[in-house]
């Protein structure tokens, strides 16, 4: 059974008009590409002028001397740090070894426990909370503001009176 040629016209028409239409769209598409460009570098540009003189003039006021009073402090953090990182790894390693697993579950003297939730796991996450509690008391200890805490003494006043 054919198309009548109406019909025919008819979709002849919007073949036509998807056409148009999608050249139409292409055109947009073009244009919005570069609109883009343009956009993208007048960004630059104003980073460049504008935001990044901003961002280094408070980089040197307000954080630089923050890292430099710090870094000291930091330098005292960092073995303290690094020994939690070791241990946590020297008890992974422990927990990894099959013959440990093996001579904890001689020992335990009751059924293996289920596959989804392990010792190993009970291990890792006593770990996991002792290297973070560790890590975040060096830091706090390495940050907490200790300035504040000393209050210099304050120079007699002398009288005439008793001169």
């Amino acid at each position: 059974m054919g198309l009548t040629r109406k019909r025919k016209r008819e979709l002849k028409k919007l073949q036509g008009n998807a056409e148009r239409l999608w050249e139409e769209q292409r055109d947009v598409l073009d244009h919005a590409s570069h609109v883009i460009r343009e956009a993208r570098r007048q960004a630059g540009n104003f980073a460049r002028e504008e935001v990044s003189p901003k961002v280094v003039g408070a980089y040197e006021a307000r954080l630089k001397p923050v890292v430099s009073s710090t870094r000291d402090r930091v330098s005292d953090v960092v073995p303290a740090v690094t020994s939690v990182v070791g241990s946590a790894v020297a008890v992974l390693n422990a927990v990894r070894d099959p013959h440990l697993r093996e001579a904890l579950l001689k020992t335990a003297k009751k059924a293996p426990p289920k596959p989804s939730f392990g010792a190993g796991r009970i291990v890792l996450i006593g770990v996991g909370v002792l290297a973070a509690a560790g890590l975040a008391y060096a830091v706090w200890q390495t940050l907490r503001a200790d300035d504040d805490l000393w209050v210099e003494d304050q120079p007699e006043e002398t009288h005439l009176d008793d001169i």
